[in-house]
């Protein structure tokens, strides 16, 4: 076991703490749809001018400089909005701050594969953790124009870091591409500047507790009546006093409608967003709200009902159920999806498997559902995979962070916990001692079936490999080894057996005799070797 590397412990995933709700604003009149495209407009402008500035300010921000963005959007929206509106501004700061320190420790590593593997002589082979050297004089030759290039995209990197420099986008990078690629998306520019402008609206208001529903922006009454705080400038389009507009459109959440009734009836916070669907030319709502987060069981709790494990893949779940001393019940399940095509098809397959997953565990009557906790982020340097394209496409393609975020959530509201093991050797291991004892006629096992058994056995806190099997007949080499060889210095099961007196180790036998004589040969192998033998000369005659 000295070349392997230490597992981290297993631990139940924490529960989520925050809700968020949709529901579609049908039936709008063309005077509603023109007030919520002049209130998105006038806010997003306020909003793009406030990351502007923030952006500027860099490392020298404060709570000064703070107050001072505030006080200068109140007067052209009002103080919640204004509030709103930098809170937002902050969040997409930092959100842009840590993907800007992720780019740069990618930049480190791939780096530094690339100068471990020009040190190295032509043609080395690498190993299971470093890769070997380049195979030809032009493959060096180009990997280190390569390495120069990274250095400068680092060096450059690293010099925004340190003075505070982001790079923002608001309404998105991937759709500011998609204005010089017009033809391949089959967009016109006019469908495209629509789809532009409206991802640039901000109509968005944080909840307050303890005011009217919860709200005082965007206010949503238990009947489902939808009302918004105008901005000052665009007052005189309030259909109700107090400067507010009420939308025609009622609202009804179908998921969790009971707890966000619930919750604005007692005026806690509810935070709402309303957007525009340019594709479908549709409006929603979009109610969220935070809830004490959810105390995890202990992870003997979630063992003691057994576990079933679930080996995560490019196209499928493979889970297995294990009872809770880690033996394999029933057959294994596999919940196939489909990641291609665009992002809303990707997250409702995700959301369709781990259903059926979830489910299925509710059925056989588990407490929990172990899960590699799995982080691709070393993986997918194109450094270390250069030559394996489909590899670094797969991995690439598994959407693991929103995968672990979404069954923890689901998991929760039907009261299951989420055990999370190191992925280590699953594969490997699984393959290794459960694929072929449980292959059968009747019963084909992948590779991917037999990992679940690891993960698993990882997750009820049983080692990956089956139980030892006894010497078979009289010697334990007869017939092999061990499955499971002891460690060096553990005799155990294979020591000598202690012989059958009633005096301690060691002691020597009263009067100098033995209490039990050894009991007379009967076979030629346990005849004496002082033991003359004579042919007998009758033998030998013809």
């Amino acid at each position: 076991m000295g070349g392997l590397r230490k597992l981290a412990t297993s631990f139940v995933a924490p529960g989520p703490c925050g809700v968020a709700v949709r529901d579609r604003l049908k039936h709008l009149t063309p005077q509603d749809e023109k007030v919520l495209q002049a209130v998105g407009a006038h806010q997003g402008a306020l909003a793009s001018r406030d990351l502007k500035a923030r952006c500027a300010d860099g490392l020298e921000h404060g709570a000064d400089t703070w107050a001072a963005r505030k006080r200068e959007l109140t007067g052209a929206s009002s103080s919640r909005i204004a509030g709103a509106i930098t809170k937002a501004t902050h969040d997409q700061w930092a959100l842009a701050r840590r993907c800007q320190a992720a780019h740069i420790r990618q930049l480190d590593a791939g780096i530094r594969t690339l100068r471990h593997r020009l040190s190295l002589p032509l043609g080395e082979k690498g190993t299971r953790r470093t890769a070997g050297g380049y195979r030809s004089k032009n493959e060096w030759f180009r990997k280190s124009r390569r390495l120069a290039a990274l250095e400068d995209r680092h060096t450059a990197a690293v010099a925004e870091w340190q003075a505070g420099r982001v790079r923002v986008v608001r309404g998105g990078k991937r759709l500011l591409n998609t204005r010089h690629h017009l033809a391949q998306a089959r967009l016109t520019e006019d469908e495209w500047r629509q789809r532009w402008e409206a991802e640039r609206w901000f109509i968005a208001a944080d909840g307050e507790s303890g005011k009217r529903f919860g709200n005082e922006t965007i206010r949503v009454t238990p009947d489902g009546k939808v009302s918004i705080k105008l901005p000052a400038p665009l007052a005189h389009l309030a259909n109700t006093r107090n400067g507010r507009y009420t939308l025609t459109a009622r609202i009804a959440f179908a998921h969790r409608g009971a707890e966000w009734a619930d919750r604005i009836t007692a005026n806690r916070a509810v935070a709402y967003r309303i957007h525009l669907d340019t594709e479908r030319g549709r409006w929603y709502l979009t109610a969220s709200w935070q809830r004490p987060a959810i105390q995890t069981i202990p992870l003997e709790t979630a063992r003691a009902r057994g576990m079933i494990g679930v080996d995560t893949n490019a196209d499928h779940f493979a889970a297995y159920r294990l009872d809770r001393h880690g033996n394999p019940v029933g057959e294994p399940h596999r919940f196939g999806y489909d990641l291609s095509g665009t992002t809303t098809h990707r997250d409702a397959q995700i959301r369709h498997a781990l259903t059926r997953l979830i489910n299925w565990a509710k059925r056989v009557g588990v407490a929990a559902i172990g899960i590699e906790d799995l982080d691709f982020t070393a993986e997918k340097t194109r450094e270390k995979h250069g030559g394996r394209k489909r590899f670094r496409q797969l991995i690439s393609g598994m959407p693991t962070a929103r995968l672990k975020a979404r069954l923890v959530s689901m998991a929760a509201e039907h009261g299951l916990s989420i055990v999370a093991v190191d992925p280590a050797y699953t594969s490997l291991w699984g393959a290794q001692h459960w694929q072929k004892p449980l292959t059968t006629p009747h019963r084909k096992m992948s590779r991917h079936d037999a990992a679940g058994i690891a993960i698993g056995r990882r997750a009820l806190g049983h080692p990956v490999r089956r139980r030892t099997a006894p010497p078979p007949h009289d010697q334990s080499d007869r017939a092999g080894h061990r499955t499971a060889q002891a460690a060096p210095g553990t005799r155990g099961r294979e020591g000598t057996r202690p012989p059958t007196t009633d005096r301690p180790p060691g002691e020597p036998p009263p009067n100098g005799k033995r209490k039990r004589e050894p009991s007379a040969s009967n076979t030629v192998r346990d005849a004496p070797s002082t033991h003359q033998w004579v042919q007998d000369s009758l033998m030998c005659t013809g």
